[in-house]
């Protein structure tokens, strides 16, 4: 597991009308503030990565369809430099994924149906001047497999 990326697993509070599910609170341990809340949909088998920040902190849940959530530490100072991690998120697995800052991030939709990935990220965009560091999906230099390998 990469150094500073936590795991909430999420509970479904399900009865017959259906199922609440809290994604994060103020006062979960892994709350650090608030920057905004938005929802992303990706269709399957397109990767969105490599990206980065330097100040914020991402909080991502699949509410709907699964993804492969793929990060990758380069961080100088990390113990955990140059290793990968692999979440599968989503309906299967209800989790919040958070990836800190400076640790490489994306996704990709799993199965025949898009995902919905909300994220409920630390800051919020500055579209003036955006923490956003970007890299090629399929960069030679992160040893990551987007492709679903048969088992």
């Amino acid at each position: 597991m990469i150094e500073g990326v936590k795991i909430k697993h999420l509970t479904r509070h399900v009865d017959d009308r259906g199922y609440l599910m809290e994604i994060l609170r103020d006062d979960d341990d892994l709350f650090v503030k608030f920057g905004q809340v938005y929802v992303s949909v990706h269709n399957p088998g397109v990767v969105t990565a490599w990206h980065a920040h330097r100040l914020q902190f991402d909080h991502f849940c699949v509410v709907k369809g699964n993804a492969k959530i793929g990060m990758f530490d380069d961080r100088p100072d990390s113990p955990t430099r140059g290793q990968t991690q692999v979440v599968i998120a989503g309906e299967w697995n209800p989790v919040l994924v958070q990836v800190p800052p400076l640790v490489w991030h994306g996704y990709v939709a799993l199965g025949n149906e898009p995902a919905y990935i909300i994220n409920i990220p630390s800051e919020h965009y500055n579209r003036a001047a955006p923490d956003e560091l970007r890299r090629d999906p399929f960069d030679p230099t992160i040893p990551f497999e987007w492709d679903v390998k048969a088992r």
